[in-house]
């Protein structure tokens, strides 16, 4: 057996960065706080911790932590917890942005920790055992796991009117598209590249802007630095109002999955239903 109180001073390092925020969040000093992950370094026969500013988990650290958080989860489910426990889950952005939140928010007694990536990349964390769930675009399960339809979240390429008349004026071209700046989320960002080939059947090398933020990224097109890909449900206003318009009718529809740990399926229940709900709600039928 570990000691509880050696793994809540390991997930507060990581959580926190410090051996100092994290004493303060667990009442105790901060040499309290190393002797117990020197304690549990000794009994793992392994680093845990990688200190440094911020101070970061090692594979064996990470791996650690994220059971001493699947052992909190299963034990709220027997006796009322002192603190809430912590969902460690991996959304995309534009989900957070258009559906997520309503389903933490319907989940209570819960503390969420989200880690943001690409929805091609999500259930990388969920491989590692870094998350205990995830949005992603795979349909496939990842081992261990339960996977479930979302829905699909519908894209359409947009520009300001004035961005689309200089870049342009005869319509879409390989070469036009070419010399357009785009938006781009980071380098993990396919969307633009999946629509160009569905709709051109080319897909040529972009010049673009990199803006991680959903809703700055739709501020950018409005303001006419680039064309990208946003959400439908987050534009609509925008065109209607003339501020954006789409390039080509041809939308984009992402399907998205939720797929969450098998042995957590019960403490996992509820906010399982939360998501299927909200998502039911914003995304298309898939």
């Amino acid at each position: 057996m570990f000691d509880y109180a050696a793994l809540e001073a390991l997930s507060a390092v990581l959580a926190t960065g410090s051996f100092e925020a994290a004493a303060a969040r667990l009442h105790v000093t901060p040499s309290a706080v190393s002797q117990r992950i020197r304690t549990l370094e000794d009994r793992m026969g392994a680093v845990l911790v990688v200190r440094g500013t911020p101070c970061t988990g090692t594979e064996a650290g990470l791996r650690l932590a994220r059971h001493a958080e699947a052992v909190a989860l299963l034990e709220a489910e027997l006796t009322p917890p002192e603190a809430p426990p912590v969902l460690r889950i991996a959304v995309n952005a534009d989900s957070l942005a258009t559906w997520v939140l309503p389903a933490l928010a319907a989940v209570p007694d819960r503390l969420f920790d989200l880690v943001i990536d690409d929805q091609d990349h999500s259930a990388d964390w969920l491989r590692r055992g870094e998350v205990v769930a995830a949005v992603t675009s795979s349909a496939r399960a990842v081992p261990g796991c339960d996977v479930r339809p979302l829905g699909a979240l519908r894209y359409l390429a947009t520009a300001s009117p004035a961005f689309i008349a200089r870049h342009f004026p005869e319509g879409l071209s390989t070469a036009a598209l070419a010399r357009a700046p785009a938006l781009v989320f980071n380098e993990k960002d396919g969307l633009q590249a999946a629509w160009l080939r569905q709709v051109t059947g080319e897909s040529p090398p972009l010049r673009a802007h990199r803006i991680a933020s959903t809703t700055a990224f739709v501020e950018a097109a409005e303001l006419g630095l680039g064309w990208g890909m946003n959400p439908e449900v987050l534009v609509r206003g925008a065109i209607a109002a003339g501020r954006l318009a789409a390039l080509a009718p041809e939308p984009l529809a992402v399907a998205l999955y939720w797929q969450s740990a098998r042995r957590l399926a019960g403490p996992l229940a509820p906010l399982t239903r939360a998501m299927r709900a909200a998502a039911g709600r914003v995304l298309l039928p898939g």
